[in-house]
């Protein structure tokens, strides 16, 4: 698959799970929520510690979950990213999108090897339609300097 079709792929998934969301409320992470939950998509946040994050209840992790999701939004230090593709694999979860500067180059090789379907150094927010205010603008400057997926 391109990087266009992994991404159009991931995003036809209404379910995700996202990891990386913190109880500090101005983290990346919770932003990918808020926006994700915004544009209709039915989110199950995974957390290690928390039972709930601003009201969002929350999984202590992938394997979990309550029901099957389409993929896993992940927002989580390089480090801590491979045992998160991991888990995943092992939830059954074969769709990752590392939120820019998550992946690590481990967490990436073990995904395709593992025949998981990666999304990688690209904004779910400049992608998940509809793209708005500052997403919007970050979207048509990765276009013009040639960073946007293709």
């Amino acid at each position: 698959m391109t990087k266009r079709e992994s991404i159009s792929d991931f995003l036809s998934q209404r379910k995700l799970a996202i990891v990386g969301m913190s109880r500090t409320k101005n983290k990346f992470g919770n932003a990918v929520f808020k926006d994700l939950k915004a544009k209709g998509y039915e989110l199950f946040p995974v957390h290690p510690e928390a039972d709930a994050i601003d009201g969002a209840r929350c999984w202590k992790d992938l394997g979990s979950l309550p029901d099957p999701v389409g993929g896993v939004v992940i927002v989580v230090p390089p480090p801590e990213a491979e045992k998160v593709v991991r888990e995943a694999r092992a939830a059954g979860i074969t769709r990752v999108w590392f939120q820019q500067g998550a992946e690590s180059p481990a967490a990436v090789q073990y995904c395709e090897e593992s025949g998981m379907s990666v999304v990688q150094r690209q904004c779910v927010m400049m992608h998940a339609e509809p793209v708005r205010s500052v997403h919007l603008v970050h979207r048509w400057l990765a276009g013009l300097f040639g960073r946007l997926a293709k």
